[in-house]
């Protein structure tokens, strides 16, 4: 038998395979490894990328060249171009406009053969200090409605190259999976006047039933009526609705639970595929929404397909409970 579980931020119902209820051996876990030719990520091969639009360089030297500890070039293939518009128009029925936005890459460090987890908590740090700033940046174009930081580790989670670098992408509509947490979490502000995500995040470290890892401002868990296995929701413990708003000294908490979590992906997930999306606030006008909604972030570990049935729909069919999936994470020895 399977539990059907609503998930209090998208209203939208999962099912949970409790008869299942698989752990890391049941899942045929793919490589993360991407083979490939000269890497145009790495020092020396920096003409190989678009001109750099924003590097940490501590010895000062010159753009596009060696000497960087993060870089920040735009995506060579990008989704979306920053041209003029957006020119909204109809297709008979049909609606649709230019592809505008800006689509950047975040290179995290010289060394190819490290991924984000083996960083220091430093280098973290700098690392998120850039989605700060570029999230900053890319704000300031009233066009412009959401920032979308993304990571893809691995090629069944859709990256193409090996050296570790993070995505980021501005969009002229807000997505459809951030306008049902909006949805949802206005409902629930309007009926009880708090944060559905403050409630989450509170009700997870009071009961521990999916904690996975805290630390002064953030809690890493399992969330109830997770879409996939293992995925895991990091969560800042005060209310905060934009990203971009976070301090210093929570950057730093910030990079140690993601290294943490990142971490216990490598040693009991035997070093899985992943994606991790930043979910903030819609930028430009959209006001009385820092009320009630909460920036975080959702890792989601690539260990199964989306099959017929989800496309049919909309659920998903998770094979392992997150009350298991917490405990496997919590005991990995990182």
């Amino acid at each position: 038998m399977g539990d059907l579980r609503l998930d209090p931020m998208t209203a939208r119902w999962v099912i949970i395979s409790t008869e299942k209820d698989l752990g890391p051996d049941g899942y045929d876990i793919e490589s993360p490894v991407i083979k490939g030719g000269t890497c145009p990520f790495c020092p020396e091969n920096e003409k190989m990328t678009p001109p750099e639009i924003d590097a940490d360089r501590p010895t000062k030297t010159a753009v596009d060249t060696p000497g960087w500890e993060t870089r920040t070039v735009p995506n060579k293939y990008p989704a979306l171009k920053n041209e003029p518009g957006p020119d909204r128009q109809g297709v008979g029925m049909f609606d649709m406009m230019n592809g505008i936005g800006e689509h950047e890459v975040i290179i995290e460090d010289i060394d190819h053969d490290k991924q984000l987890a083996d960083l220091s908590v430093e280098q973290i740090e700098k690392v998120i200090r850039v989605y700060k700033r570029r999230s900053i940046e890319l704000g300031k174009d009233e066009r412009f409605k959401y920032v979308l930081i993304f990571k893809n580790y691995g090629l069944a989670a859709g990256a193409s190259l090996e050296h570790s670098h993070t995505q980021l992408i501005s969009l002229p509509i807000i997505p459809k999976r951030v306008m049902e947490e909006l949805e949802c979490a206005h409902r629930y502000f309007d009926y009880k006047e708090r944060c559905v995500f403050c409630d989450i995040a509170k009700q997870e470290i009071e009961h521990c039933h999916r904690e996975i890892s805290e630390n002064d401002d953030f809690v890493a868990f399992s969330p109830f009526a997770s879409r996939s296995p293992f995925e895991m929701h990091i969560m800042p413990k005060v209310h905060n609705p934009y990203f971009t708003d976070i301090s210093d000294s929570e950057i730093v908490n910030f990079a140690k639970i993601l290294k943490d979590v990142l971490m216990r992906i490598k040693v009991a997930l035997k070093d899985a595929p992943y994606n991790f999306i930043i979910h903030t606030t819609p930028l430009n006008g959209n006001h009385g929404i820092q009320e009630y909604y909460h920036w975080h972030v959702e890792v989601m570990p690539k260990l199964s397909k989306i099959a017929g049935f989800e496309w049919g729909t909309g659920f998903y069919i998770n094979a392992t409970s997150p009350e298991t999936a917490s405990k496997i994470l919590r005991e990995a020895k990182v």
